[in-house]
Order: structure tokens, then C-alpha cells, then sequence
């Protein structure tokens, strides 16, 4: 069983909660991917140590929602506020995987800062 259909499973989350964790978790995976493909190219640097950055603090966000950690919310915050830095620096270029990384990272700020609201 993935750590998603694990979570779903669990009661006591918020359905908001629970597409929190499960976009946190995409993002993580789309930075890491994003991040890979940056390697090599100086111009890229910027955004491949900040997709590493999200994709821990993303990750973080996540296990620490799931646990219902009273550092949820300073994590949320964070981690919201380093996607949207990521997506900033991923939409100034013209690849592919940084578009795609720009809007999963656009949507996960949007679902980290309802966790604070």
C-alpha cells in the first residue's frame, strides 16, 4: 500500500488535508525529476537547488500533516512559500519539466497556504 492510499485511509484528516499531503507528494516528485534534469547546465542551477529545497520541504510538509504535527502550520508556510520561489525561477524557462514543475508547485503553494488560513 502507496503512502497516499495510506493516507486516504486515515479518519481523522480533512479532505483538505489529505489533497495537501497528496500534492506535497507530487511535488516532491516533480522537483526531484525537475532537479535531475537541470544537472549539467549552469544556467539551470538556480532552479535545480531550489526544486531540491521544495522537494524536501514538500516531503517534510507531508509526513508531518499525516502525523498531525503541531509544526504543520510552519512547515505549511515554508513550504508554501518555496514553491512559489521554485515556480517563479522554473517559469522563466522554456523546458518542459520545469512548466510542468511551475504549475504542480503553483497548485501545491495554493494548497499549503489554506492549511494556515
Amino acid at each position: 500500500m502507496s503512502f497516499t492510499e495510506t493516507v486516504s485511509r486515515i479518519d481523522r484528516l480533512s479532505e483538505e488535508q489529505r489533497e495537501c499531503i497528496e500534492i506535497c507528494n507530487e511535488a516532491a516528485e516533480v522537483c526531484e525529476w525537475c532537479a535531475d534534469e537541470c544537472l549539467g547546465d549552469e544556467a539551470m542551477e538556480r532552479c535545480a537547488r531550489l526544486c531540491r529545497d521544495v522537494a524536501d520541504l514538500a516531503s517534510l510538509h507531508a509526513r508531518f500533516m499525516a502525523r498531525d504535527s503541531g509544526f504543520s502550520a510552519s512547515l505549511a508556510d515554508a513550504c508554501a512559500e518555496a514553491c512559489e520561489a521554485c515556480a517563479a525561477e522554473c517559469e522563466q524557462h522554456d523546458a518542459d519539466h520545469c512548466r510542468v514543475c511551475a504549475e504542480v508547485l503553483t497548485e501545491c503553494a495554493e494548497s499549503c497556504r489554506a492549511m494556515t488560513a
